[in-house]
Order: C-alpha cells, then sequence, then structure tokens
C-alpha cells in the first residue's frame, strides 16, 4: 500500500509547523516534508527553474530543522523529511547532528531529501562552489554517514576533510536516516546508487525513468526493490495517481498551497479525502 503526504514551506506567513503537523497527523495522512532556502539574493542572475517571479515565500522560509523538530514533537506516527535540504550549503559535521538529533527526537522517523540546489547567488554566499556541487554533496553524505555510524569518525576527502572526533547523538535508524536524492539528471541514478536510499523527482518519473534506473541498479549490482521511490509534486488526480502507483512509486508526496490555516486545511481535507480511495 503506497503513503501519502504533503509539502509546503513553512514561513512567516503561513500555516505553522506545529498546527500543521497536528492537521496531517490527524488527517491519516503518512508524512510531512518541508523545503529550505537559507535567504535570497536582492540582487539575482540566477533564473528561477519554475519560469516566473520567484515567489517570497522563498526567502521567508524557516529553518527545516527547527520547523521539524517542533512537528516531531506534537505528532507520533508521521514520517518527516526535507523536500529538499541544501546540502552544499551546510557544513556537514552540524548537518549530520542534526539530522541524527530531528531522529532521535522523532523516535526514527526522518528523513532526509537532497538536492544540490539551483540558486548561484545563493550558493556564494555560503562560500560553496557551484561548479563541483555535486561533487561536494557526494562527500559531505558520506562523510555523514561516517559520523552516524562510527563511534569515532574520521573523513579524508578533496572538499571535505577531518581527523577523528565523537559525535553524538546517533540516528535511531541504523546507519543513519534514509537519504532520497530529489534530482532529475542523466547522472542521477548512479549517484542514488553509490550514497542514497531512495529517488524523489519531481512530478513525474525523470529523466530515462525507471527502466534506466534499473538498469543501473543491475549494473551496480543492488537490488532495485531496495531503493524506495517517492514522487514529489504528486498529481491530485485519482487517475493519474493510480498511474504513477503503477509506474512503482510507493511514496506520493502532494503540494500544499501557502497560506493560513483557513486556506491550508481546506486542502489538507480535499488530499486526505481523495487519499481515502487508496487505503
Amino acid at each position: 500500500m503506497p503513503n501519502f503526504g504533503v509539502q509546503i514551506f513553512p514561513t512567516d506567513q503561513s500555516i505553522q509547523p506545529v498546527e500543521l503537523a497536528k492537521a496531517v497527523e490527524e488527517r491519516g495522512l503518512d508524512s510531512l516534508f518541508f523545503p529550505e532556502h537559507s535567504h535570497i539574493p536582492v540582487s539575482r542572475k540566477t533564473p528561477f527553474p519554475g519560469g516566473d517571479d520567484l515567489p517570497e515565500h522563498y526567502w521567508r522560509t524557516h529553518d527545516p530543522f527547527v520547523a521539524l523538530g517542533a512537528a516531531a514533537a506534537v505528532t507520533s506516527r508521521i514520517t518527516l523529511g526535507t523536500g529538499i535540504c541544501l546540502v552544499i550549503q551546510r557544513d556537514p559535521i552540524h548537518l549530520a547532528k542534526e539530522c541524527a538529533s530531528v531522529d532521535m527526537i522523532s523516535g526514527g522517523r526522518f528523513v532526509l531529501g537532497i538536492g544540490a540546489g539551483w540558486n548561484v547567488e545563493e550558493m556564494s554566499d555560503h562560500g560553496a562552489d557551484y561548479k563541483n556541487r555535486w561533487k561536494i554533496v557526494r562527500e559531505k553524505i558520506l562523510a555523514m554517514k561516517a559520523i552516524w555510524r562510527d563511534d569515532e569518525a574520521e573523513f579524508h576527502g578533496e572538499f571535505v576533510d577531518f581527523e577523528p572526533f565523537w559525535s553524538w547523538p546517533k540516528p535511531v535508524q541504523p546507519g543513519g536516516p534514509p537519504i532520497w536524492m530529489g534530482a532529475n539528471s542523466k547522472w542521477v541514478f548512479d549517484r542514488i546508487l553509490e550514497y542514497c536510499d531512495g529517488w524523489m523527482p519531481i512530478g513525474g518519473p525523470g529523466s530515462g525513468g525507471m527502466a534506466n534506473l534499473r538498469a543501473a541498479a543491475e549494473k551496480a549490482g543492488r537490488d532495485f526493490d531496495s531503493i524506495t521511490l517517492a514522487l514529489f509534486g504528486a498529481p491530485d488526480d485519482p487517475q493519474k495517481l493510480e498511474g504513477r502507483i503503477g509506474q512503482g512509486f510507493t511514496e506520493l508526496i502532494f503540494g500544499l498551497p501557502q497560506g493560513d490555516a483557513d486556506v491550508v486545511l481546506p486542502e489538507l481535507d480535499r488530499l486526505a479525502g481523495i487519499v481515502e480511495a487508496f487505503k
């Protein structure tokens, strides 16, 4: 049976994380995901992938780990995740601790959705190297896995390098929280198979689709069925949902509108009604 969840930019102008998390769990949905942007530079050359002007909620977003910690404290069942975390802009030692903390506070309900980001100017303010962003993401994830796994963690790479140290808490989930790759490119499949547990494309099966992921899994000697398939921006049409489930997606994540409780809660009710037919 598939799982159904929602995602929203949690901002100072929208429904707050605690109220939303309670509402998601009360309505029988399965997950809640928060995106992130640390800030948006006023003078920005990078075009918005959405095609139009960049919406204001991109620069009003809560820190996702603070928001997820608050959501974890008032729920007991739903999965809580980043959708996505901009790993390139975060220190891996701090990020490993944030993930482990949310995982422990939630009782092992955390998923780390990751990506490399698109806003060059935002990355530059963090001192991040856009050209090498995927190489850096890879090393940061591998370094975090070492921190989660080892009592005396160390890592030596081109971009991340540290001598043995101690860091607790460790995640509740063995080996650390599941890592889902939120990207769509011809390189995404090899990246998933090297250091991720799932694929979370936006709106469709992605470049090359399931066949390419399956072929890459076979080449890597990895069980295709061990890879979680999550659809970000799932359609709210039951027939289209059925088609996506038929493709193999087991995690369907709907987008919520930006707004306060009066806007968001009726939409949650509507989505819960659609999901009911699939339970």
